[in-house]
């Protein structure tokens, strides 16, 4: 069944959108069958349910980021709906991308997942919690499983006002860039030549296949890692060992101690594991300058035969 009104209006708003930032876009990339299939919106050798508005002659990227912005409209409305209804929303109803769903079947539903519901609940009737319900899965939302090239993982969200946008070490435009992502666009530009960009948007990563994890998903406003140990990090190590087993030659990027923990979950004859320090103000200079993981990763997904990432940001 086709996706409807609603998703055919989601898919010509961002058209326009889709078009402007295809103009930045300076190689061309070749699909791997899982990759058609998930963005046609199917299982591979299955028949496509995917509008016309969505396909065309539009870019791979055009393609892709028409479908994360109709999983994030549909998170919004399930946030929207649970509001007028007074409930807290169901994480299920949030975590809209398909392929992903299927990934996590049964996932969001278990024990540590309905504990970590009830406390949810409680948060966001008596905090201030970010980022916004419609952004908690975000990462997942605009980056399609069978989509995903390379993992960085972050261990909880920004929490400060407007910074968390739901991609680790992301912050939307117009906020202040954090001292870390300063640090990261140091080293990409000594590492691949990339102009550093006047803003902390990563969302152009995320749209080519940079899964950008946090290992919470969400925080109380003003308290770092307030969220820890309430139940996402078995949800988000699960979606790691999704990866681990069911895809092939993934590069992982584990900087600091805390990322470097998870290297237990991935399998590294089946995948490429780059660890060096965080990038933060405080380590950075231990280990991350220097570590050229961006280009790196490039060169470790050529020879998988993937799609390398375009790294430069761009300004705004």
């Amino acid at each position: 069944m086709g996706p409807g009104k609603y998703g055919r209006k989601a898919a010509k708003q961002v058209h326009s959108v889709a078009v402007v930032r295809a103009r930045t876009v300076s190689h061309v990339e070749v699909l791997t069958p899982e990759e058609r299939a998930a963005l046609a919106g199917r299982s591979p050798g299955g028949a496509s349910d995917a509008p016309a508005e969505a396909t065309g002659a539009l870019t791979t990227e055009q393609q892709f980021q028409i479908a994360a912005n109709r999983a994030m409209a549909l998170a919004r409305r399930a946030a929207s709906a649970a509001a007028k209804a007074g409930t807290p929303p169901a994480l299920t109803d949030l975590l809209t991308e398909e392929t992903w769903r299927r990934e996590l079947a049964g996932e969001l539903e278990r024990p540590h997942a309905v504990r970590l519901t009830a406390f949810l609940a409680t948060e966001w009737r008596t905090q201030s919690v970010f980022p916004s319900q419609p952004l908690i899965f975000r990462a997942f939302n605009s980056c399609p499983f069978e989509r995903v090239r390379v993992v960085i993982i972050g261990q909880d969200p920004y929490h400060n006002d407007g910074q968390a946008m739901g991609l680790s070490f992301s912050v939307p435009p117009g906020q202040k860039v954090p001292s870390s992502l300063q640090n990261m666009y140091r080293e990409l530009a000594d590492d691949c030549g990339c102009a550093v960009p006047n803003h902390g948007d990563l969302e152009k990563w995320a749209s080519q296949g940079v899964f950008l994890l946090n290992a919470v998903l969400t925080v109380r406003a003003h308290a770092a890692a307030s969220h820890a140990k309430h139940g996402w990090e078995p949800i988000t190590d699960a979606a790691i060992r999704a990866l681990s087993a069911h895809r092939k030659g993934l590069v992982f990027m584990l900087w600091g101690r805390f990322a470097q923990q998870k290297a237990a979950l991935i399998d590294t004859s089946r995948h490429h594991v780059l660890t060096a320090a965080h990038p933060s103000g405080l380590s950075a200079r231990k280990g991350f300058f220097g570590c050229k993981h961006f280009s790196k990763a490039n060169a470790l997904l050529a020879k998988e035969g993937l799609p390398q990432i375009d790294w430069c940001i761009g300004r705004v």
